[in-house]
């Protein structure tokens, strides 16, 4: 009997051992995970604002109009005139590439 209680008193602070690293290294995996953080997201600088409110101006927005009740019918308007613009003019860099006429960028 003696032995059986002797083998208990070191397979308990064995125990003991292993559930503590296993806790440990589940502990250690959360912590990596939530070391890596996201990308921040980017800030707008004052010119990309009036930048783009030029682009709306000259879209056909006018800010001086203030709340006409038209407001979101026209900016929104503008908005898509800006995106339509944009995506033209990538539209024919994409086809000047493809079609050789594009400057290799170094």
């Amino acid at each position: 009997m003696k032995s059986d209680s002797s083998n208990r008193r070191t397979a308990s602070p064995l125990l003991s051992f292993v559930m503590a690293g296993a806790v440990l290294m589940a502990s250690s995996a959360s912590v990596f995970a939530q070391a890596m953080p996201e990308p921040a997201p980017h800030q707008v600088t004052r010119a990309e604002v009036m930048h783009e409110l030029e682009e709306l101006e000259a879209a056909g927005y006018d800010p001086s109009q203030g709340d006409d009740g038209s407001y979101p019918a026209d900016i929104q308007a503008a908005q898509e005139k800006v995106a339509a613009k944009h995506r033209a003019e990538r539209d024919a860099m994409m086809n000047a590439g493809q079609n050789g006429q594009a400057k290799p960028t170094p």
